[in-house]
C-alpha cells in the first residue's frame, strides 16, 4: 500500500494556506460576530440556497424580533412567516420554528452541542449540523454545501457529477480528510468563503486563489470544466388563475394548506389555469365556490414566479362582489386592504397585490366610481 504521507503533507499545506487567507479576507458578517449557537443556527438556515447579501437584512430583523431560541419557540408561526416573507423556501422558516420548540421541549432550552443532537431537530440535516457544531462549539465535523462541493471537485479533479450518490459519499470523505484537528469552525467557514469569493461556479479567480498550487484541476487546466454538469431537467411551466375579490370590507384572502407549496402563507383564491377560461366562467366558479356574485374590474398584469422545481405564471383577475348567498367557507376571510400587508404573503401574491394598491387601482371606500360594475359601464356607454 502506498504511503499517505505526501497526501497528508499536501493537506497540511492546504489547511495552512486556506486559514491564513480567510483570516485576512473574511467578510464582516453579523453572524461572525457571535459564538451564540442559536444565532449561528438561524444564519445557517437562512443561507441555504440564498445569497449572503440577501440574507443580511433578514437575519438582523429576525434576531432583533426573536433574540433567543425561546422567544422564537413562543412566537406564532404566522409572525415567523411574516419576517421570512420574500426570503423564499418557506419550509425553512417552519422547520426553524419547530426546531426552536424542540429545543425548548426536549433540550431544556439549550441548543444541543453535538452533531447527533443537532440532526435530531426538525429540518436540520448533516450539513447544517456540521456547520453549527464546528462554528459554535468547535467540534470537528465536516460540511458539504454547494461551495465546498465545487471546491473539493476542483482540488481533487473529480470528473463526475457531484450530485451522484457515490460522488457525494466520496466528497463527504474528502471533506472529513481535509478538515484540521483545530480551528475547525474557521476552516469550514474558509472553504465556504473561498467558494463564494474565489472558486466561483463559472469563472473561478484562480490567479488569486490561495490554494491553486494544491488544486489538481488548476494544475491540469480543467478548472472551467469542473464540476461536471449534466444536462438540467426542463422545468415544467404551469398557469394559475388568481381571483382578487373585493367587497366593502376588503379583499378575500385565506391561509394556504398546511402541506404543499407555500404551506401556511396567505393568498388570494386560485384555480388551475391549464384550461383557458373566460372571465364569465371564472365568475361562475367564484359563485359555486364562495356563493358570491361578482363583476369583472379592469385587468391586472400576469406575474411569473420561478420555484426550484417549476415555473408558474399567475393570471390575476380583479372582481367586485355585488351580492352574497351565504357565509364564507372557512378559513376564507374579508381582510381590510390596509391590513393585508400584515399577513405573510408569497412573493407572487405580494406582486399581484401591489398592482391594485399602488400602480393601478387604489381600492378606497371614498372613491365609489372606481367600482362601477361592468353592466353599469356598458349602460353608461349606451346612453353617452
Amino acid at each position: 500500500m502506498p504511503s499517505r504521507r505526501p497526501y497528508r503533507a499536501g493537506l497540511k499545506r492546504l489547511q495552512k494556506q486556506l486559514l491564513s487567507w480567510y483570516r485576512r479576507n473574511k467578510r464582516d458578517l453579523p453572524w461572525r460576530k457571535t459564538g451564540n449557537p442559536y444565532r449561528i443556527l438561524v444564519s445557517e438556515i437562512m443561507l441555504q440556497q440564498t445569497q449572503v447579501v440577501t440574507v443580511i437584512p433578514y437575519y438582523r430583523r429576525f434576531i432583533k424580533t426573536f433574540p433567543t431560541v425561546l422567544s422564537l419557540a413562543r412566537a406564532p408561526l404566522q409572525k415567523v412567516f411574516k419576517l421570512w416573507e420574500g426570503l423564499g423556501y418557506y419550509s425553512r422558516a417552519r422547520n426553524l420554528h419547530r426546531a426552536a420548540q424542540a429545543v425548548r421541549d426536549q433540550w431544556n432550552g439549550i441548543i444541543p452541542n453535538t452533531v447527533e443532537g443537532l440532526t435530531s431537530l426538525p429540518g436540520i440535516g448533516r450539513y447544517t449540523a456540521g456547520a453549527v457544531a464546528s462554528i459554535a462549539f468547535g467540534i470537528r465535523a465536516p460540511i458539504l454545501d454547494g461551495n465546498v462541493r465545487r471546491m473539493l471537485c476542483r482540488i481533487f479533479a473529480i470528473r463526475k457529477d457531484p450530485r451522484q450518490a457515490d460522488v457525494q459519499d466520496r466528497l463527504w470523505t474528502l471533506a472529513d480528510d481535509i478538515l484540521p484537528e483545530k480551528n475547525v469552525g474557521d476552516f469550514n467557514q474558509a472553504m465556504m468563503e473561498l467558494g463564494a469569493l474565489i472558486c466561483l461556479p463559472r469563472t473561478p479567480a484562480c490567479p488569486v486563489c490561495p490554494v491553486r498550487e494544491s488544486c489538481r484541476a488548476y494544475q491540469a487546466g480543467i478548472q472551467d470544466r469542473i464540476p461536471v454538469r449534466t444536462a438540467k431537467k426542463i422545468i415544467p411551466h404551469n398557469t394559475m388563475i388568481v381571483m382578487l375579490i373585493r367587497n366593502g370590507q376588503g379583499l378575500l384572502i385565506g391561509p394556504r394548506p398546511e402541506r404543499g407549496l407555500l404551506a401556511g402563507l396567505w393568498s388570494f383564491p386560485e384555480m388551475d389555469g391549464k384550461d383557458a377560461m373566460t372571465p364569465r366562467q371564472i365568475e361562475k366558479a367564484i359563485e359555486k365556490r364562495f356563493g358570491l356574485k361578482t363583476d369583472l374590474l379592469p385587468p391586472l398584469d400576469p406575474v411569473v414566479h420561478t420555484f426550484s422545481h417549476k415555473q408558474i405564471t399567475y393570471y390575476p383577475f380583479l372582481f367586485n362582489c355585488v351580492s352574497t348567498k351565504n357565509r364564507l367557507p372557512g378559513p376564507w376571510q374579508w381582510i381590510p386592504l390596509d391590513k393585508i400587508a400584515d399577513y405573510p404573503l408569497p412573493n407572487a401574491t405580494r406582486k399581484i397585490f401591489d398592482q391594485i394598491t399602488i400602480d393601478r387601482l387604489p381600492l378606497a371606500a371614498e372613491t365609489p366610481t372606481l367600482y362601477r360594475t361592468s353592466k353599469t359601464i356598458r349602460r353608461e356607454k349606451r346612453h353617452a
